[in-house]
């Protein structure tokens, strides 16, 4: 079956961590028995390996295997080696039962000896290592193979959707100066709908009313915020508004969005290959939808050139379409949008660019992620038009931190500013009944 070998865990430190040496130990036996293991099996079988048909004869060797290197190796949970070999053969290594705890968002690793987790808007250290950079990059090359993608130092960098919806993003040296670097957005089966972010405190009751009925009057909205303040997870709870009998057309990078509708079609780019060829970018998939008879389009995010063509869309007979955008602010949002449009090339005047955002969009959704975790909906606010130039905005509700609780998360209070939408009008031509009384200035209460 082998030579038997001692092993000698590495002493190694990363950063202000040191390195529990037993676990070390663990993995750096484990990646051993890993290769004889993969040596003593059928490699093309491996290479297409079945979990369900082949987990008994791996099982069976790595039976052997370890029952012949427990009389030399001493200190090791051999029940829990069995378990994990099998995570090494028919899945993500160290990190697979990462993947199956749904209370986590994102598992990242920085090096083969750090791993952090977000749970609830917050992020963990966790005590899980690989072996070593090696070790790693191995496991960074299954994923990505998975996705039919390659990542070499020829092509350092990739950016892909896993089969269950998750978002990967790996690079590699020479990119990654201290080793292999992975980031896994995790999306559940079951996404947050609007009930849970009513109970979580990111919304009000109020707001959501508003929101629906703006969809039901198909008013064009943007939902900005930083990265992880949660624009993904509201639109796509939002969608329950949308009238089923339409058809809608999602555009994404990575697809992330889980609509609540029935008539979806689902659109992703594709990155170049290899030779530099083949790139479907999101702009060219916004201009292919608008000949696929959709009564909404939705791009997961605006990120380029795109922009315009989602304009045009929305000034166009599109109306009611919806985007997310990353920014700091309402109006970050809006110069973000206008740079976007810049980036097809074409020399437009800034008061016609302004104009063709302030007819195309009426409301702008921002969201944030506040200390301890917790995400708001910030401000929701009206584009009224563009007066001497500049965007004439008008904030309908918002957020106000007042401080700090116990546990370190920020508390606050929700409100509306007074103003009554022009937009109000337009809601209830189209059936919305909203009561003005909800637009009057006071603190909104929340359950």
């Amino acid at each position: 079956m082998g030579m038997t070998t001692t092993f000698q865990p590495m002493a190694v430190r990363t950063g202000a961590r040191e390195i529990d040496q037993d676990e070390l130990h663990f993995q750096q036996v484990k990646v051993a028995i890993h290769e004889e293991l993969v040596d003593s099996l059928e490699l093309s079988l491996l290479a297409q390996a079945d979990p369900d048909r082949m987990a008994g004869p791996v099982r069976e060797v790595a039976q052997e295997i370890c029952k012949e290197k427990s009389r030399s190796i001493k200190g090791i949970d051999w029940d829990r080696m069995l378990r994990e070999l099998e995570y090494e053969v028919f899945g993500l290594g160290p990190i697979e039962p990462l993947m199956h705890d749904e209370t986590i968002a994102d598992i990242l690793v920085n090096n083969a000896y750090e791993v952090h987790i977000e749970r609830r808007g917050l992020l963990e250290e966790t005590d899980v290592i690989f072996a070593d950079n090696a070790h790693l990059l191995r496991i960074i090359q299954r994923i990505v193979s998975r996705v039919g993608r390659r990542i070499d130092e020829v092509s350092p960098l990739v950016d892909a959707r896993l089969p269950d919806g998750s978002r990967v993003n790996a690079i590699i040296p020479p990119l990654a100066l201290d080793g292999p670097t992975l980031s896994i957005r995790r999306f559940g089966a079951d996404p947050l709908k609007i009930s849970d972010l009513l109970k979580l405190g990111s919304i009000t009751q109020e707001m959501v009313d508003f929101l629906a009925a703006a969809i039901e009057a198909r008013i064009s909205f943007l939902i900005s915020g930083g990265t992880g303040s949660g624009k993904t997870t509201l639109l796509n709870a939002l969608t329950r508004f949308i009238p089923q009998d339409e058809r809608l057309v999602t555009i994404e990078d990575s697809a992330e969005l889980i609509l609540q509708h029935r008539h979806v079609i689902r659109l992703e780019t594709r990155p170049p290959n290899t030779e530099g060829a083949g790139e479907i970018t999101q702009r060219l998939l916004v201009r292919n939808s608008l000949r696929m008879r959709p009564d909404r389009i939705i791009v997961g995010e605006v990120r380029g050139a795109e922009a315009l063509d989602m304009l045009q869309a929305m000034n166009t007979g599109h109306e009611g379409s919806l985007t997310t955008i990353h920014a700091n602010d309402t109006r970050d949002a809006l110069a973000r949008l206008e740079m976007m449009v810049a980036m097809t090339g074409y020399e437009l005047p800034v008061p016609v660019v302004r104009q063709y955002v302030a007819s195309g969009i009426r409301l702008l959704v921002h969201l944030a992620r506040l200390k301890g975790g917790k995400r708001v909906a910030l401000r929701i606010s009206e584009i009224l038009d563009v007066k001497d130039g500049n965007y004439e905005v008008q904030d309908i509700f918002g957020f106000k931190q007042t401080g700090i609780d116990e546990t370190g998360t920020a508390v606050g209070e929700f409100y509306a500013t007074g103003y009554l939408p022009k937009c109000l009008e337009r809601m209830k031509a189209s059936g919305a009944e909203l009561s003005e009384d909800m637009f009057k200035k006071r603190t909104i209460a929340t359950d």
